[in-house]
């Protein structure tokens, strides 16, 4: 299954000359602060893509070559982030695939209209309230909890990708699994990235299917350069090609599934009834202003568009014009924003169709005007406090703790008529409930819920109940100017700190007039409400002593997003990809 080859294509020799950061061992018990996702694995300096036709940007160069060939086929933008996601499957499996789940912007050029698609993960119709508590009532440690079947939901992806190729594919569902099965029979290089992972993830619990395919007979991961086949994800791929999303949600996969999920260590109860009934849904987008742009996110069940939308809006507010370039002053804005945003989300914002979410209040002018207020030029809050935008629940709600640490990937595509996807693909923890099945690795994405389903007596917005969606903070965005034409679209990878990943970025490229890779390179910083976190290694770590000056409390660490964007130039179009990842950027 496992074996090298010489000859390798020239595509593959993109891997083997990348640095490989120190692999960490991550087990089970072990105390972190606030583990990362996905840990660092190097940086490469990477240069702006520019292109007059189409243009794409995703994790990894296999995944890229195969949406490329798509679009330069005439394929549509769905087409090629159908090709593209199906190759991270097989090539990224830590951050995403067909066991997990996705959120999806797509703009149809032909009549301007922006759609949200919904393919996030659901409980199983059995969930329970106390479904990550100990014997003592309280909750499990996150680690705990992940490993296994408990953890498990039912995946939406393919459902989102097939309801969206049904409005806007032009080639064939069977042409876009191609490339995946292709590489999946023949092999790809393991990279250093995926190397890396391997050695820092290695969780009792993690099934043989899975120690098979990536690990030697000593539990080392397979060397970097591997030949990797997967021929059990080719045949699970061929048939999904053959028989539409219906082939994984009923029959044969399903009941693997489900079999695989209540014999898994923390024995969890999808079922069959569960896969079958699943649905993805095309939501509203949520939209708003920012200076003279117009910026569209993804609705609850994520909270990235609504958060993206608050932070902007209230620094418009506090900086009129623009931000201050001096990085530091302007660290010291954002990261207040950025508190007030998070102290809201965790207090409000959770699967709609369940809870009662205050969504026009949030981003509402004078709200979001208020809160900006509540911002010192001179000194940190340090800590916010969630505000009371009009529409918000009579009964009280308490604060969801819930860690998320969601290993995602990003997308973005536009093709050669101005259609543009911009998608964030999830299989929550590095390598998810680490259960294979079909050569596929099934997510852990109801460790997003809250693991407590009130505190004093109040209940939780993103408590666990069955059918609900949990919480996520994916933002993908699109951005128009006063014409509705589409200038950017982006979207990033980080778990919840995606929004300030996200945020970063689109100031940097609106308020600062960097290019696309500049403002996707520029240093990660931001707070969750709690410290401000600016990113090792970089130029942000000069900051701490003037931010710390303004009473902020600051860490410097490692900030592993996975941006990747596409804007519009004079004469085409131009592409970045994070400098963190091993993904890149092309086009025709």
């Amino acid at each position: 299954m496992l074996h090298r080859k010489g000859g390798l294509r020239a595509a593959f020799f993109y891997f083997l000359n990348a640095a490989v950061a120190p692999a960490l061992v991550l087990v089970a018990g072990l105390a972190l602060a606030q583990p990362a996702p996905e840990p660092a694995s190097g940086v490469t300096s990477k240069k702006v893509a520019r292109a007059q036709r189409f243009m794409l940007a995703a994790a990894h160069p296999l995944a890229v070559e195969a949406g490329y060939e798509v679009l330069r086929r005439g394929g549509a933008a769905i087409d090629a982030a159908i090709a593209v996601q199906m190759v991270l499957n097989l090539v990224e499996p830590q951050s995403s695939g067909i066991g997990g789940g996705a959120f999806l912007l797509h703009y149809s050029a032909r009549d301007a209209t922006l759609a949200a698609y919904d393919g996030r993960e659901t409980a199983p119709a059995a969930a329970r309230a106390d479904r990550f508590l100990a014997a003592d009532g309280r909750p499990l440690a996150h680690l705990d909890a992940l490993v296994g079947g408990k953890s498990i939901g039912t995946p939406g992806l393919l459902r989102a990708l097939e309801l969206a190729h049904a409005s806007h594919g032009k080639l064939p569902w069977a042409e876009l699994f191609a490339p995946a099965i292709r590489l999946a029979t023949e092999g790809f290089p393991l990279s250093p990235r995926l190397h890396s992972l391997l050695g820092w993830v290695r969780l009792p619990g993690r099934d043989a299917d899975m120690r098979r395919l990536y690990y030697l007979e000593n539990d080392e991961p397979r060397p970097i350069g591997t030949l990797l086949e997967n021929p059990a994800l080719a045949d699970t791929l061929r048939s999904i090609a053959a028989r539409g999303a219906n082939a994984f949600y009923t029959g044969d996969i399903a009941r693997a599934m489900v079999s695989k999920i209540a014999s898994a260590p923390n024995p969890g109860d999808l079922s069959e009834s569960d896969l079958a009934q699943y649905r993805a849904k095309q939501r509203e987008p949520v939209c708003g202003p920012y200076r003279q742009w117009k910026i569209c996110g993804m609705p609850p069940p994520s909270s990235g568009g609504v958060a993206v939308l608050q932070v902007l809006s209230m620094l418009q507010r506090i900086a009129p014009d623009k931000l201050p370039t001096e990085h530091a002053a302007a660290a010291h804005l954002i990261a207040e924003a950025e508190r007030l945003a998070y102290a809201d989300r965790d207090r409000y914002l959770a699967d709609s169709d369940f809870v009662a979410v205050p969504l026009a209040g949030l981003i509402a002018p004078d709200y979001l005007a208020a809160r900006a207020a509540l911002v010192r030029p001179d000194r940190s809050q340090n800590r916010a406090q969630p505000g009371s935008p009009a529409g918000a629940p009579v009964a009280e709600l308490a604060d969801d703790a819930s860690p998320e640490l969601a290993s995602t990937s990003h997308l973005t595509i536009v093709d050669a008529e101005g259609n543009a996807v911009a998608m964030t693909s999830s299989i929550e923890f590095a390598f998810g409930s680490q259960q294979t099945v079909g050569g596929f690795l099934l997510n852990n994405q109801l460790t997003d819920f809250s693991f407590t389903a009130q505190e004093n007596g109040k209940p939780v917005a993103n408590r666990i109940e069955p059918g609900k969606r949990p919480r996520s903070a994916m933002a993908p965005t699109m951005v128009f100017d006063r014409d509705g034409k589409l200038i950017l679209a982006i979207g990033s990878a980080g778990g919840s700190a995606i929004i300030n990943h996200v945020v970063k970025t689109l100031i940097a490229a609106l308020d600062w007039d960097m290019d696309i890779q500049q403002a996707i390179a520029l240093p990660n910083f931001g707070s969750r409400n709690g410290p401000t976190e600016l990113e090792q290694g970089t130029a942000a770590a000069g900051w701490a002593e003037p931010l710390r000056a303004l009473g902020h409390d600051v860490q410097v660490i490692d900030m592993t997003s996975g941006l990747h964007g596409i804007r519009r130039t004079a004469d085409g179009w131009s592409g970045g990809a994070d400098p963190r990842r091993e993904g890149m950027a092309k086009g025709n």
